[in-house]
């Protein structure tokens, strides 16, 4: 039976009042001279991979002995430890600016093992005082990995809670990672936000591209049908998808635009990776190319009032590859890449194989 946790901090929170300044100035860059007496909230929308968050222990049924004391990585608590830091620290320098929170509010999150690694990392000094709960799902992947949504509890009121199953569009049954589907309350507008994860390249591109193609079908069927059931919903749709923006999961299975001018404002997505990634900024890279694997698609709720000086709903300002300094490596044939935890099976104390993504909503305050 499938299990589902939910992980809510007991205390009474007391909030303050929001103190908003004048325009950032992403928004007044982005839209052109604006009033000087109109205020803005953003909000920051964030996905990471955090590349093999696994605790020590081995989970019978799962392939996870390497990320153990006697595995291959050597895995144990020093190491662990190290690894929730350093994760934690990443997070908390995502800076929102103009922001009533300190950093992003939703953060959609692969690659971790269980509950239990979560609640470490919320835990971490770094991440502690911003409270983030926590949604989980134990998925039937064969390592173990799950997606997971961490939300600022201040700011982000869950719902509704559902997964899906690729298997179901699939001829032959797999096991993969499960879609998470979460849908909340965000500024006052009704939000849900689907994490996923992907199937791999390890066949090869174009031998297993039926499966995130596969992935693609299930992901637009799952918002039209959200769509249906109440129309007036934004959906923002994240995760490491092992394919690009152009790539037909994306272009044609979800139906991801490259410009906003072709979004009519039937539900149709809208993709900003696309011309981010065709300015030669990826997430991941190898052999000097960059791909843009961990994007964050979003339907064109976000777009109603993107050329207009007045914000009443949330409304898409801009997005970004979080590829800051000391993420990147700085030696060897991987300058300028991802430090990751492990290469060549020498541990590098790093952070991801993956840039983290970030879109950025605004919404005048009234």
């Amino acid at each position: 039976m499938k299990r589902m946790y939910y992980m809510f901090v007991a205390l009474i929170v007391m909030v303050p009042s929001l103190v908003v300044g004048q325009v950032p100035q992403l928004v007044e860059d982005q839209q052109g001279q604006l009033e000087q007496d109109r205020r803005y909230t953003m909000y920051g929308v964030m996905f990471y991979n955090l590349e093999n968050l696994f605790d020590t222990i081995n989970n019978n049924g799962r392939n996870d002995y390497e990320f153990t004391p006697q595995g291959a990585y050597q895995w144990d608590g020093i190491k662990y430890w190290q690894k929730q830091h350093n994760m934690a620290y990443a997070i908390s320098q995502m800076e929102v600016k103009g922001s009533p929170a300190e950093g992003p509010v939703i953060i959609g999150v692969s690659e971790v093992e269980n509950l239990s690694v979560l609640q470490d990392l919320v835990k971490q000094p770094e991440l502690r005082d911003r409270r983030y709960q926590i949604v989980h799902h134990d998925s039937p992947d064969p390592r173990g990995i799950d997606v997971a949504l961490l939300y600022n509890p201040r700011f982000f009121k869950v719902l509704n809670v559902t997964t899906q199953n690729i298997n179901k569009y699939l001829d032959e049954p797999m096991q993969t990672r499960d879609q998470l589907t979460v849908t909340g309350m965000l500024a006052g507008e009704k939000v849900t936000v689907m994490v996923n994860h992907w199937p791999s390249r390890r066949r090869g591109e174009e031998a297993s591209s039926y499966l995130r193609e596969a992935a693609g079908r299930m992901a637009r069927e799952t918002m039209d049908s959200l769509l249906r059931d109440d129309p007036n919903q934004g959906i923002i749709f994240m995760g490491d998808l092992n394919d690009d923006p152009q790539n037909k999961s994306c272009r044609e299975e979800i139906g991801a635009k490259k410009e906003i001018k072709d979004c009519p404002g039937d539900g149709t997505c809208f993709n900003p990776w696309w011309n981010i990634l065709g300015k030669g900024i990826g997430t991941l890279g190898y052999r000097g190319n960059w791909n843009l694997f961990d994007q964050i698609i979003f339907t064109d709720y976000f777009l109603q009032h993107y050329d207009s000086k007045d914000k009443p709903t949330l409304t898409f300002s801009r997005a970004e590859v979080l590829n800051r300094k000391f993420l990147r490596s700085s030696e060897g044939d991987r300058q300028g890449y991802p430090l990751r935890t492990y290469s060549g099976g020498i541990f590098l104390n790093g952070y991801s194989d993956h840039f983290p993504t970030m879109i950025y909503l605004v919404k005048e305050v009234k």
